[in-house]
């Protein structure tokens, strides 16, 4: 059975800028192993399902809640790939910063952020199948001229 996780493609909008590229992704890098970038993600705890797995984890990785987050209708994306030769898939959402300004507050699992426009949040995330849910997530944001 593979090991599933949760988490949610973080976005803010910029005011100052013209769409698209007024359009952010958080990544938040671990503080273990090789240090990747990646969304707020975490496994899913017994009884939970999927999205409350995904909102907690947003919250306990990037201390942003669900009163902070508005979540996409429309877009959900499965990634599978191998765990120190184990299989494991992660599902993603899209979720909106309410407020460009609210904080992002780190667990001891991350130890650092950053806000990416597209293509720097594809260079950050390193692996083809998050690069390419990022793109998904633009482009359905594009879709949607949301």
């Amino acid at each position: 059975m593979a090991l599933r996780a949760c988490g949610f493609i973080v976005f803010r909008r910029l005011a100052s800028c013209v769409p698209p590229d007024n359009i952010e992704y958080l990544l938040l890098q671990t503080s273990y192993g090789q240090h990747h970038w990646t969304p707020p993600k975490g496994h899913v705890d017994p009884g939970e399902d999927d999205l409350t797995t995904a909102l907690r984890e947003t919250k306990e990785e990037a201390g942003l809640g669900k009163e902070q987050l508005k979540v996409v209708d429309g877009f959900l994306q499965e990634l599978r790939y191998e765990v120190r030769g184990k299989p494991k898939e992660v599902l993603y959402w899209l979720a909106e910063l309410r407020d460009t300004g609210t904080a992002v507050t780190l667990s001891d699992e991350h130890q650092d952020y950053r806000w990416a426009r597209l293509e720097e949040a594809c260079t950050l995330a390193q692996y083809k199948d998050l690069q390419d849910t990022l793109r998904a997530a633009s482009t359905h944001l594009q879709d949607k001229k949301q």
